[in-house]
């Protein structure tokens, strides 16, 4: 099993340019990082998944194998779209939020001119599994909800089937089944075995979730990446698109919860990883700090407030960079805490612990302010990278085929 790390994609695209080639990027990423196993261990590998981020969408002509558009990024609002996509959804569904899949699917579906009956639409992991296995159009029931697809009835619902735009939508597996075996070409290039397996994907906080191998109702998983990620394991599925709060399945119990823009990009924006070490190690966790922020890159934010007109909140700034990083630290954690806070008043399972994954958790300092604000015990998982849990899910679909066989 092999699981390629969704934060190394992440770094690999990091460029300030506005008409940035996401999806060219993507790909080359992708091969790098096949050909950054060790070559002794490339024939052993029995079977791969791939975690991507959650509602970022890509469109692909199923003729010619080529984008119809640019990406849209998770985070990326289609307020053009939201009123026909609430015209249509039940309230308060998860797609009623403006950067929803569906939302940006609508958002292309209108102002496309040319003939549509040929596009399929992919999720990010999507597109960089079919790169490996060819088969296009499969996607995971994780990735799928924020297109509509109903995990607990196991389908996509009429009121969706009923559109237009319904050829678009991928088929839907379970995470870490098998797709099919890895191209002869992309084999043979960088040594892989003839028998090694695709398999379906997840998001990137699901996969953190699984790697943190938290299993009883009341357990979360805080990921701490570039943005903010939550999700609670509860015994009762919660949604409530107002706030931004989704729940996936989980074999029979749901991760409820959701994702901030706040988080590790805005730290990076500010400060070196040197210096972020540097000044962590000055903060005293037990101290409160005074300084109110909302720590946003841009503006826009998902969870706890779906507001994509929110500015982002980081003044005044203090004399000292200690004070500042402080205050960020601290006020990502308050908005940590009100997610917490919110999942449980709508209804879900509360909260005893929570694990911690992503690059945040190395920081010690900001465990010790977190688990202060939120009043609970907070511990690092023990596996902090996604692409665990998405070794995980590969491992699934090769012990699962095996005993198929």
């Amino acid at each position: 099993m092999h699981a390629f790390k969704r934060n190394e994609i992440v770094l690999f695209t990091r460029k300030k340019e506005e008409k940035m080639d996401w999806i060219q990027s993507w790909k080359d990423t992708l091969f790098l990082l096949l050909d950054d196993v060790p070559v002794s261990l490339r024939e052993v590998v029995a079977s791969v998944a791939i975690d991507g981020t959650s509602a970022t969408t890509i469109i692909i002509d199923s003729r010619s194998e080529e984008p119809l558009s640019r990406a849209f990024l998770y985070n990326e609002s289609c307020p053009d779209a939201l009123p026909l996509v609430k015209s249509i959804a039940p309230a308060k569904h998860t797609v009623c939020s403006g950067s929803s899949t569906l939302c940006k699917l609508v958002s292309w579906w209108n102002s496309y001119p040319s003939s549509k009956e040929s596009a399929v639409l992919l999720h990010q992991a999507d597109w960089l599994l079919w790169l490996l296995h060819g088969k296009l159009g499969v996607s995971d029931y994780n990735n799928a909800l924020k297109v509509g697809y109903d995990p607990q009835m196991d389908s996509y619902p009429p009121w969706l089937l009923s559109q237009p735009y319904s050829h678009l939508l991928p088929s839907v597996q379970d995470p870490g089944t098998k797709i099919g075996c890895m191209k002869e070409d992309i084999r043979t290039q960088f040594g892989y075995p003839k028998d090694c397996l695709i398999c379906t994907g997840t998001t990137d906080s699901i996969a953190a979730f699984l790697a943190a191998r938290a299993t009883q109702p009341g357990k979360a998983v805080t990921s701490l990446g570039s943005t903010l990620a939550i999700k609670l394991l509860s015994s009762r599925r919660v949604e409530d698109a107002r706030f931004g709060v989704y729940s996936h399945r989980l074999d029979d119990k749901w991760l409820v919860g959701g994702a901030s823009n706040t988080g590790g990009a805005v730290l990076r924006h500010l400060f070196t990883d040197e210096q972020l070490e540097k000044l962590s190690e000055q903060i005293n966790p037990f101290e409160i700090s005074p300084l109110d922020y909302y720590p946003l890159q841009a503006v826009g934010e998902r969870f706890p407030v779906a507001d994509p007109k929110m500015e982002p909140r980081l003044h005044p700034r203090p004399e000292s960079d200690v004070e500042y990083l402080h205050g960020i630290l601290e006020s990502i954690a308050r908005i940590e805490a009100k997610g917490y806070k919110l999942l449980k008043d709508l209804g879900a399972t509360p909260v005893e612990e929570v694990i911690t994954s992503g690059g945040g958790s190395k920081n010690q300092k900001w465990i010790k302010i977190r688990e202060r604000v939120l009043g609970l015990p907070v511990c690092k998982a023990d596996q902090t990278e996604a692409a665990y849990g998405a070794a995980l899910l590969a491992m699934k679909g090769a012990c699962e085929n095996a005993t198929f066989d």
